[in-house]
């Protein structure tokens, strides 16, 4: 099983539940907004007049064969709109209850 943590700009929401759902990932804890910056590329994104944006997180937990399909569709997400900021961390999981 791996952890999945996606941190992307709030325009990329529905986009990102559906490529959830089309990868069969059901469940996901979402962290509503957050603000922050990439580390290579793109604006900040911390809900301030001179950096208006805001971001969003959320973290999933998978079987690793819907590793890679979930990562090309938020993969495509990203290079649609580049400048928004989308980006994936996977982990593994060794426990869980």
């Amino acid at each position: 099983m791996k952890a999945i943590f996606i941190a992307y700009d709030l325009a990329h929401h529905e986009k990102v539940l559906e490529a959830l759902n089309a990868s069969s990932c059901r469940g996901y804890t979402a962290f509503g907004t957050v603000q922050g910056r990439g580390s290579k590329t793109g604006d900040p994104h911390l809900g301030t007049h001179a950096w208006p944006s805001l971001a969003s997180a959320m973290i999933t937990m998978v079987e690793d064969d819907r590793v890679e399909p979930l990562l090309a569709r938020l993969r495509t997400i990203d290079e649609e709109k580049p400048k928004l900021g989308l980006r994936a961390f996977v982990w593994e999981v060794s426990q869980s209850i």
